[in-house]
């Protein structure tokens, strides 16, 4: 036999977890979505998008292959930890953590020794790995005990991103999001799609990016913050190659900068450099505005991990009462 790749289930934003006893809890960590293919000895490390990580990876990659079983499709997060010990993206994304603070956390199991498991319910899915997973470098995401609000307390303590919710019978849905699996976000985050930057001595003193909407590119935000010197120095040469002479953004100038200077002004447009939408970064923030732009933004890490143009707003939604499925 051999194993393939599926593409990931996915979770549906909501501005708050759903209750019941119907719904288990696990943490939202910091990292990237992995799929782990183990045929035998040889293992396959793909990203969401089907990309080998396999090489990024390689402690994860033998820790997997340890795992006692000859066949073997998992789901679940890789993760780096910074000196403190808390999860953080940028660590992961310039591999900067030491190999000893990067790991894998598994939370579905969706093949065992020729065995299609997608169609178990949750439960059993995640019974089956736990003992899969038992004694081994790879680790089991746990569920997280209490109600909604001592979970959400939980991890925010920590530093983590949020929670996911999801229905204990639930089925596995390649690609899908059918709100049996549910994310809630302590903080304000989503990847935006870089269109352009404001240039300041050889580098960049802000980014400029937007989501897309009706195949056209929105402006989202002008960032500025959260920059290392290295990730500036590391963004500017991806983004030199890319420079075009016209703006990519359907909506600029803005119309009105509003109240906390979010917009573009046309006096803004001619110092402005502009790049073929191409790279997507994460991007941190406190809210929405009024007028559709983000307040208090701040860089947190590329995400190479993501298409640009399946880039798009994030809306929570109030979690509704799903029936059986």
């Amino acid at each position: 036999m051999s194993v393939r790749f599926i593409e990931p289930m996915a979770a549906s934003l909501v501005d708050a977890l759903p209750t019941g006893d119907q719904w288990l809890y696990e943490a939202k960590f910091d990292g990237y979505r992995v799929l782990a293919l183990k045929d035998g000895a040889k293992v396959r490390l793909l990203s969401r998008k089907g990309n080998d990580l396999t090489a990024d990876y390689p402690a994860i990659q033998s820790a997997v292959a340890a795992l006692k079983a000859k066949f073997a499709v998992l789901d679940g997060e890789v993760v780096a930890f910074d000196e403190a010990g808390r999860p953080s993206f940028q660590h992961l994304h310039h591999r900067s953590a030491k190999p000893a603070a990067t790991q894998y956390f598994v939370f579905d199991l969706l093949h065992l020794n020729g065995k299609d498991l997608q169609s178990e319910p949750l439960t059993v899915r995640r019974a089956q790995l736990q003992t899969l997973l038992a004694n081994s470098g790879v680790v089991f995401s746990a569920e997280l005990p209490g109600s909604p609000d001592d979970v959400v307390q939980a991890v925010a303590e920590v530093g983590l991103e949020g929670v996911v919710a999801k229905r204990r019978d639930s089925r596995y849905e390649p690609g899908k999001r059918s709100g049996l699996w549910q994310k809630f976000k302590v903080k304000l985050r989503q990847e935006f799609v870089i269109g352009g930057y404001k240039p300041e001595n050889r580098n960049f003193q802000s980014i400029v990016v937007g989501y897309h909407e009706n195949k056209k590119l929105r402006f989202a935000a002008r960032v500025r913050s959260g920059f290392t010197p290295a990730q500036r120095a590391a963004l500017f040469e991806l983004l030199r190659p890319l420079r075009i002479d016209e703006c990519p953004f359907a909506d600029l100038p803005s119309t009105r900068t509003g109240h906390w200077g979010e917009g573009v002004t046309v006096e803004d447009m001619k110092v402005l450099k502009w790049v073929k939408p191409h790279l997507v970064a994460e991007i941190a923030f406190t809210e929405w505005t009024r007028d559709g732009n983000l307040r208090h933004s701040a860089f947190v890490g590329m995400r190479t991990d993501k298409n640009a143009r399946a880039v798009v707003r994030e809306h929570a939604v109030r979690p509704a009462v799903l029936e059986e499925p």
